[in-house]
């Protein structure tokens, strides 16, 4: 005996009928979304580059808005049961090309049905226990993260001469060193410098007096 064919499939439905666009490209955008959840399936169209893609996220939120107001079903408990693609009525027209001929040309259409249903009772308490693990964890570390902040603002602080203000006192401290240096080498140079002209001028004043001096054998002449 064959099984539940895909349109007899129960559920809340949203078609879309006669779309200028081929049944292939909308079935590879149906084939990404079939038997996923509905938020998975939304994120998945949203972040598919393709026209089907934007038509198909627009009867998805169709049949869920279906299910919610005529079904009063949770959005959050359901999935895409099934999603198919059907052909619709082609347009034929004519292109002319060389020599008088003319090649057809199939402008094709489709109608798209989307099947939104509940989850199974299992899937939707693995669901939940999995959400309130996620939250548990993340209220644990919360708290964590606001109990080692209280014991940071607990500890007293040390407070510390910053390293930026020693370095400058050791510079001024060598600083006033070296010009000391400076300052004393600069007054034995000048000393020492005024020893020499000194000895210099009585060497040359004594040179001179010798030289004025009268030869007594000039004199008796």
């Amino acid at each position: 005996m064959p099984g539940t064919k895909t349109n007899e499939v129960s559920g809340t439905r949203a078609v879309l009928r006669h779309y200028k666009m081929s049944a292939y490209k909308a079935r590879e955008v149906l084939d990404l979304i079939r038997g996923r959840d509905v938020d998975l399936a939304e994120e998945i169209l949203r972040s598919t580059p393709r026209e089907a893609a934007r038509v198909v996220q627009k009867v998805l939120g169709s049949a869920v808005s279906n299910a919610k107001n005529n079904d009063l079903l949770d959005p959050e408990e359901l999935y895409v049961s099934a999603c198919y693609a059907d052909e619709g009525t082609t347009m034929k027209r004519f292109r002319p090309r060389a020599r008088g001929r003319a090649t057809r040309v199939r402008k094709r259409s489709c109608h798209i049905t989307v099947i939104v249903s509940r989850l199974p009772d299992d899937r939707i308490a693995r669901r939940r226990a999995r959400e309130a693990d996620r939250s548990t964890a993340l209220r644990s570390r919360r708290v964590a993260a606001s109990r080692r902040a209280v014991d940071a603002a607990a500890e007293p602080e040390e407070i510390e001469e910053p390293i930026g203000a020693e370095a400058e006192d050791l510079d001024l401290d060598v600083a006033e060193e070296d010009t000391g240096d400076v300052f004393e080498d600069t007054d034995e140079d000048a000393v020492e410098g005024t020893e020499d002209v000194v000895e210099d001028t009585e060497e040359d004043a004594e040179e001179t007096d010798e030289s004025e001096e009268p030869d007594p054998e000039e004199e008796s002449d």
